[in-house]
């Protein structure tokens, strides 16, 4: 390495672009990924179309630099000065080739005939953050966000959820001032719904986890960090703690009524794939909390492996054909999942009850098991003290045909409801109304976690759009509770809604002894 460190040219640099000898550039450090190309998450197709060029930008729009530590050991060749990094021809994939570093293609929509991106004002549901979103990012990006497991029916049936239960409104009710404050692992919050972790927000925009965070901190409302984000969790964390010094002492937020008009400050908490090597894992856990804004770790635990992303798995059989007649091998290994958005080496299909013992203790603070789908589940992790479980099927992305959260939820109220006094139980997917969160809340969750609207807002508008996706789900809650005769959260009870369609379809015990 230490004769490359001198020796490196641009010239020398530009002409390895082939499956054969494969060298990219990011921010001024050259790799030889050549080896490499079989085993990336993106696909082959996605490195040689960066080979021989200075991928620092694309590289950016997905990935902090942590990632690099999962090339193999000897990929790194050498470091290259400010000359040789200028000589090297930019990535331009993004331009007009389909592809890129994992983000760079035409928009979606203009395939489809979609119009131009409707104005802002235009956003009244956040379902139309959705087509909005469609118009303007590419392909690949707009794959990865909307995919669900082999045929989607987990990601309808997350949907559908929502909808089988109904409302039963109370009348002559003062609720001229509705106060929507609750709390999240013994911290105010200002609406009981936060912003899911959703990993590699910079596929959508340039503001990416930074801006999300900004957002959340004018808005006083919670959000969970993803261990697949696009910047540095360092970064994001000071970009939040500084958004909150700006506003502290001033009044934010949407123009409606708070009981007495005090917002809760925003929190961060920080969401953990456990990678196979555990030192990584203790390494990040310690970054988290050394960072001072993470109030809890939310553990992911439905990941084994990944789940069958069936449209990403043919787009990027596409992108490999497309690129080069030599990756037809590479196209078919695709199409079996052998090639995903995670690398075999970040998540770890050896996990047990027994490994909560070392991450509690490393992390020495509120714990949050993400992706529990049984009650049974759910009583365990109980017992072993966590003062949390995330109900969730991964956004229907992971095991074909999995439970709603509502009805795991609607389980444990049946089988386990002891469980609902022993830690906080939160919900995901498919919550597409902030009026629904009364929902959940009604039949025992603390929270509800939402998570591609947000992502579809920050693609079509950046920070902006954001921020617009907070105050509509916040207004649609506020709306929900003067309609519903629920001045306070404590009043949204389960007597106001009806779940019984719900209820009739949820797991029986004694039908399931055959």
């Amino acid at each position: 390495m230490g004769s490359k460190e001198n020796t490196l040219n641009a010239q020398e640099i530009a002409s390895h672009r082939s499956t054969s000898s494969c060298w990219i550039v990011v921010d001024g450090k050259a790799y030889d990924v050549t080896t490499y190309l079989n085993e990336h998450p993106g696909g082959a197709a996605v490195l040689l179309k960066q080979a021989g060029t200075d991928a620092t930008a694309e590289f950016r729009k997905i990935h902090s630099t942590d990632i690099l530590k999962y090339l193999p050991k000897d990929a790194y060749l050498g470091t290259i000065d400010a000359a040789t990094r200028a000589a090297l021809p930019i990535s331009s994939a993004g331009a007009a080739e389909s592809g890129g570093f994992l983000v760079l293609d035409t928009p979606s929509g203009e395939t489809a005939g979609m119009k131009e991106l409707p104005h802002i004002s235009d956003i009244i549901l956040p379902n139309d953050f959705e087509a909005a979103a469609k118009a303007v990012m590419p392909l690949k990006s707009w794959t990865y966000v909307s995919s669900s497991a082999h045929d989607g029916s987990a990601l309808r049936g997350n949907l559908s959820s929502w909808q089988a239960v109904k409302f039963r409104p109370r009348i002559f009710r003062d609720v001229a001032v509705v106060d929507p404050r609750s709390s999240i692992l013994g911290a105010a919050s200002a609406f009981p719904f936060y912003v899911s972790p959703m990993g590699q927000l910079g596929r959508g925009h340039p503001d990416g986890e930074i801006g999300v965070v900004r957002a959340l901190a004018r808005r006083g409302i919670h959000g969970v960090l993803s261990t697949e984000s696009t910047a540095k969790m360092e970064d994001i964390a000071a970009a939040f703690a500084e958004e909150k010094r700006k506003v502290a002492g001033k009044q934010k937020g949407i123009a409606m009524a708070i009981a007495d008009e005090v917002r809760p400050e925003a929190q961060l908490h920080f969401q953990l794939y456990i990678p196979a090597d555990r030192s990584i894992a203790v390494q990040r856990i310690h970054r988290a909390r050394a960072t001072g804004v993470f109030r809890s770790l939310w553990v992911t635990v439905d990941t084994a492996v990944l789940g069958k992303r069936s449209a990403d798995r043919k787009l990027q059989a596409a992108e490999a054909l497309a690129t080069s007649p030599e990756l037809a091998a590479h196209a078919e290994r695709a199409g079996f999942g052998l090639l995903s958005h995670v690398g075999s080496g970040q998540i770890n299909a050896s996990l047990t009850w027994d490994d909560l013992r070392w991450i509690k203790r490393e992390w020495g603070g509120p714990v949050v098991l993400k992706g529990i789908q049984t009650a049974e589940d759910a009583a365990r992790a109980a017992e072993l003290g966590v003062d949390g479980v995330l109900l969730s099927n991964h956004g229907g992305r992971q095991m074909h045909d999995a439970s709603d959260a509502l009805s795991t939820l609607l389980e444990i109220r049946t089988y386990n409801p002891e469980i609902l006094k022993k830690l906080e139980i939160f919900v995901d997917g498919g919550c597409r109304d902030g009026a629904d969160v009364l929902k959940a809340v009604a039949l025992g969750a603390k929270a509800v976690g939402i998570g591609r609207p947000f992502f579809y807002a920050l693609s079509a508008y950046g920070e902006k759009g954001v921020e617009r996706c907070l105050d509509i789900y916040a207004d649609e809650l506020t709306t929900g509770m003067r309609l519903g005769g629920m001045p306070t959260i404590s009043d949204v009870v389960p007597e106001r809604v009806n779940a019984s369609r719900l209820l009739n379809e949820i797991w029986r015990p004694e039908k399931s002894r055959l």
